[in-house]
């Protein structure tokens, strides 16, 4: 097993992770704009990262709601077993043109840039706590 620099690390690289898959997704939007009926693909993974800080620092998770049945030949509830991964989603909202295609290149290179601030936010995040890691790890060598 590793150093773990903090609790936080580990839900950062996985945000970094979710980033990534989400930046090939809006690529891969924008690459089919003239692709007949290409519906655009995004990652929704917000659930699962604060499923992940729940598990990380130890929160407590709250209680199921059970579906009340009132008859016995009722069906009984689905149940939604939360794997921890992004879920993918197409991204309808927008007009489809005459070819069937609902990339709107306005949309695609906004989220496109959210994703990147966001991106670049940790990253710094990560190389700011590294940097404190090793000034530690200098200081204490200092003092041997």
């Amino acid at each position: 097993m590793g150093i773990q620099l903090s609790k936080a690390h580990d839900l950062m690289t996985k945000a970094l992770d979710y980033r990534a898959v989400r930046q090939d997704l809006i690529a891969g939007n924008i690459a089919n704009e003239d692709t007949p009926f290409y519906r655009p693909r995004d990652i929704n993974f917000a659930k699962s990262l604060q499923a992940e800080a729940k598990k990380i620092f130890n929160e407590p998770v709250a209680p199921r709601l059970e579906l009340a049945q009132t008859n016995g030949k009722h069906f009984k509830s689905a149940s939604v077993e939360d794997s921890g991964q992004p879920q993918l989603y197409f991204r309808d909202g927008h007009m489809a043109r005459n070819d069937g295609n609902s990339v709107d290149l306005d949309v695609e290179t906004t989220e496109m840039t959210k994703n990147s601030m966001m991106f670049q936010g940790i990253t710094a995040a990560l190389k700011k706590e590294a940097s404190m890691f090793k000034a530690v790890l200098q200081a204490s060598e200092r003092t041997q």
